[in-house]
């Protein structure tokens, strides 16, 4: 059954805080095979102006994608989650990440449509300091795929 399209628009509550930690940083540049020295030493990221180490630019999909679960969760979409894969992601700057910044996400559907047997639900995680400081807003389109 298609998702109806009505939910577009509809926000969620922010997620708990998250503090943002060095250690975790280093290990998601790590992972990510990225050795940038701002994302690893405290003084090369002071040398660039940051106040700490620097989290790489898809970061945010650690917290991003947890708070997202809200959607495939609320039981009034009935997203089948076994059928859902990730069409798009792409992130919005207003600054980077910071060892030590405290981050929430709120979690709103964009949009809603269906194209070629399938459903698309694009979402927007704004993701802000405790103190409501704009950090990036991450931007998702789930495609829940048709049945076969």
């Amino acid at each position: 059954m298609p998702i109806d399209p009505s939910f577009a628009g509809r926000s969620y509550p922010a997620t708990p805080p998250y503090e943002v930690g060095v250690e975790k940083i280093r290990e998601f540049a790590d992972a990510i095979g990225d050795a940038n020295p701002a994302y690893h030493d405290r003084d090369a990221a002071r040398a660039l102006g940051h106040a700490d180490v620097i989290a790489p630019p898809t970061f945010p999909f650690v917290l991003t994608f947890r708070a997202s679960r809200v959607v495939t969760d609320d039981p009034e979409l009935g997203i089948d989650y076994s059928r859902v894969v990730h069409g798009e992601q792409r992130f919005t700057y207003s600054r980077p990440v910071i060892a030590g910044d405290t981050l929430t996400v709120t979690v709103t559907i964009d949009a809603i449509r269906s194209a070629g047997g399938h459903d698309m639900v694009s979402s927007r995680s704004e993701v802000d300091t405790v103190d409501g400081e704009h950090v990036v807003t991450a931007y998702s389109t789930l495609v829940v795929r048709g049945q076969d």
